[in-house]
């Protein structure tokens, strides 16, 4: 059977400083997060101890590749609610905890963004009048540098790799008919006319089919072969091809589909043909190109479908697999067959009528937006105002988001948002993570995915090992932690 999926969103924001003086990106990130998490009891910083991103899924690891990527002395602080947010390539990044069902994962990317207005409401405060730092929720600087939005998935290690880079490699392709988040304009690449809108932000960046890199020669599959968990039993499908998404549908789907083609391929379930691709790398620019979903993509068989086609082939094996094996891997039944409901109808909208979804999907808003613009005062494609209106789209900050006047659909409700600010997921092990820096904050050194190191009061530091992402859950350790006066009470029971 497939093994229960654990799920969590990586976003890097865009950033900009509007500053009198010079502020680098980098200057600017480390003080959004650290007027954030100043006002914090106490600040946690990270443990790299564990940090391993050169190793390759294909069975190598890249010389020197065991110090972390990320720039060790700035500001990387473990919050409450289980979550990570530091400064990641001179980008702000929020890295959501762990959930264990779509959409939990959907409440808690929303969270972040909360964050993210909040620390900028939090820097303008230390800041001279008239300056700020603001943040987008987008791909693209419209320069030709693109930063990530990633997803990872806990994957079952006896899933052969190969058959991850063969059967999800046609489902990242085509879902960013509903997982992109739109752009006016077009980087890195050559087509002549130039297009004036495409379906997402990061096609344009992706050169290889499959490789480790994450901000050169960006592949479709990523190799990364850092698990975060049990080694042995676990790997971690490290996804960096997706679109930063405000739409909450849209992440919702994102996640939810990209799951249920996993445990098809965990469990060895195949209940249609091959969809394999000719062109990989070609076929992702050249879907998101055509926002009238026209388009063919050749698959390695010679066979020619559109986008929302091969989608819709997908679709026709999870509901063949849902009804011969179920979905609980997707946290439990009812939330995997919403999945399969939302999948059904959007592409349904996307075959009749696309603009009928402009209340789901990032693209088609924006589009609608942009599109109506244009319309209403003459514009040329080209035209600035445009990719003006375009980022104004992604702008975090509540009352400047144009995403905020489109009235798009929500599946999560504004309260449950803001507790997740603060408050962990209570079914995966960053409940524990986030309680014990609730409950003892001054005695935890650093934190990481898969451990907790403790002070104790005497030698040595105690590290609390956490590599099943399923255990320190609130029905695992909530009896536990309300039982101990101290941390040390804590480590001495934990390790009995």
């Amino acid at each position: 059977m497939a093994i229960p999926k654990v799920f969590g969103i990586e976003t890097e924001y865009g950033v900009h400083a509007v500053s009198s003086g010079e502020m680098s990106p980098t200057a600017a990130s480390s003080l959004l997060i650290n007027a954030y998490v100043a006002r914090l009891e106490r600040r946690v910083g990270w443990d790299f101890e564990d940090e391993s991103p050169g190793r390759d899924a294909r069975g190598f690891a890249r010389e020197g590749s065991m110090p972390p990527e990320i720039e060790t002395h700035l500001v990387n602080a473990v919050l409450t609610n289980g979550a990570r947010y530091y400064v990641d390539h001179a980008h702000p990044e929020y890295s959501t905890p762990e959930c264990s069902d779509p959409m939990q994962l959907v409440l808690h990317d929303r969270a972040g963004e909360l964050i993210l207005a909040r620390s900028m409401e939090a820097a303008r405060h230390l800041l001279p009048p008239g300056e700020e730092i603001i943040v987008y929720k987008n791909n693209s600087d419209g320069k030709g540098n693109s930063y990530g939005c990633h997803e990872n998935y806990l994957v079952d290690r006896a899933a052969p790799f190969a058959q991850i880079v063969e059967r999800m490699t046609p489902h990242f392709v085509t879902r960013q008919v509903y997982t992109g988040a739109g752009k006016v304009g077009q980087e890195n690449s050559d087509t002549s006319p130039p297009a004036h809108f495409q379906l997402s932000q990061r096609a344009d960046f992706f050169e290889e089919e499959v490789g480790l890199e994450t901000t050169l020669k960006r592949p479709i599959i990523n190799t990364r072969d850092e698990p975060h968990a049990d080694p042995q039993k676990y790997r971690r499908l490290h996804v960096i091809v997706g679109d930063a998404n405000l739409a909450e549908v849209a992440t919702f789907l994102k996640v939810g589909t990209t799951a249920i083609v996993l445990g098809m391929i965990e469990d060895d379930f195949d209940a249609g043909r091959d969809l394999s691709l000719a062109h990989p790398v070609a076929a992702i620019r050249a879907v998101s190109l055509d926002p009238d979903l026209r388009t063919l993509v050749e698959l390695a068989n010679g066979e020619r479908l559109t986008a929302v086609e091969l989608q819709w082939e997908l679709f026709s094996m999870a509901r063949k697999y849902a009804e011969d094996r179920g979905l609980a891997a997707l946290g439990d039944e009812e939330v995997g067959n919403m999945v399969l409901d939302r999948w059904e109808r959007v592409l349904t909208g996307l075959e009749t009528d696309p603009s009928t979804l402009s209340s789901e999907l990032d693209w088609v808003a924006k589009r609608r937006l942009v599109e109506g613009y244009r319309d209403r005062h003459g514009l040329e494609w080209g035209d600035h105002r445009l990719a003006a209106l375009d980022l104004q789209y992604h702008d975090v900050r509540p009352a400047k988001s144009l995403f905020n006047r489109l009235h798009m659909e929500r599946l999560v409700d504004p309260g449950q948002v803001e507790e997740a600010v603060t408050e962990p997921p209570a079914t995966t092990r960053a409940y524990f993570r986030g309680r014990c820096l609730s409950l003892f904050a001054p005695a935890i050194v650093a934190a990481n995915w898969d451990s907790v190191v403790f002070d104790v009061g005497r030698d040595p530091l105690r590290r609390v090992p956490m590599m099943e992402p399923l255990r320190g859950t609130a029905k695992h350790v909530d009896t536990l932690l309300e039982g101990c006066e101290s941390p040390a009470e804590l480590v001495e029971r934990l390790g009995s």
